[in-house]
């Protein structure tokens, strides 16, 4: 796959900068994690436009910060507000863009409406039980401040039965191992509620000793 370099330059230098804002679980990491797991879904599809596909990735949580329940639409927006995009893109790519943008979230309440929101919205999942526990942990955190740990990981607990469990609503739409030895994993942990809580109390408290959260 080949970036335009110099779109490459303006997202690396002027978007990435802005996901220190953001939570642990929804910063600059991550939007890498998602930018790689991105391009590996998209090389199974010919003729996919990976100027588009690296963009998409790289502004799908922006807004985090503003507003975690409706990120999906304001990062949406300020892509779209982002004038810079305009001299690598047509008017018709900045729309997929926003669309894709808009349908990553996994509780969405429809399927993303092209291939390049089905791209990032699969690229966006946890893919090993260690992120699950600490992407839970952080964000149930920045919700509830005060929260004691005991009742974060009780947050955490039915936030990911809801999310991973049998009739959960995180969606996948490209064949991977990863993800499947990842949801096997996550719900048999799920599957006893002491076992969780026991397993991310350990992990958690381990990240604290080493300084990582």
């Amino acid at each position: 796959m080949k970036i335009n370099k110099d779109l490459k330059k303006y997202i690396e230098e002027k978007i990435f900068p802005e996901y220190k804002k953001n939570d642990l679980g929804h910063n600059i990491e991550h939007i890498q994690y998602v930018i790689n797991r991105s391009f590996k879904f998209a090389n199974t599809i010919p003729n996919i436009n990976y100027d588009m596909v690296y963009t998409i990735a790289s502004y799908h949580d922006i807004g985090h910060h503003i507003n975690s329940k409706k990120h999906e639409i304001i990062s949406g927006e300020i892509m779209f507000k982002d004038k810079n995009l305009k001299k690598f893109f047509s008017d018709n790519e900045l729309k997929i863009i926003k669309e894709a943008i808009e349908d990553h979230r996994a509780s969405a309440d429809h399927e993303p409406r092209s291939i390049y929101g089905k791209i990032v919205s699969t690229a966006d999942r946890n893919n090993t039980v260690e992120s699950c526990l600490k992407r839970s942990y952080t964000y149930s955190k920045k919700l509830h401040p005060n929260a004691t740990d005991e009742e974060l990981f009780d947050m955490s607990f039915n936030h990911l039965n809801i999310k991973f469990g049998e009739n959960g609503y995180a969606k996948f739409f490209f064949k991977d191992d990863e993800y499947e030895k990842f949801l096997k994993e996550i719900r048999a942990l799920l599957s006893n509620k002491n076992n969780y809580i026991k397993s991310q109390r350990n992990y958690i408290n381990n990240l604290k000793r080493l300084g990582e959260l």
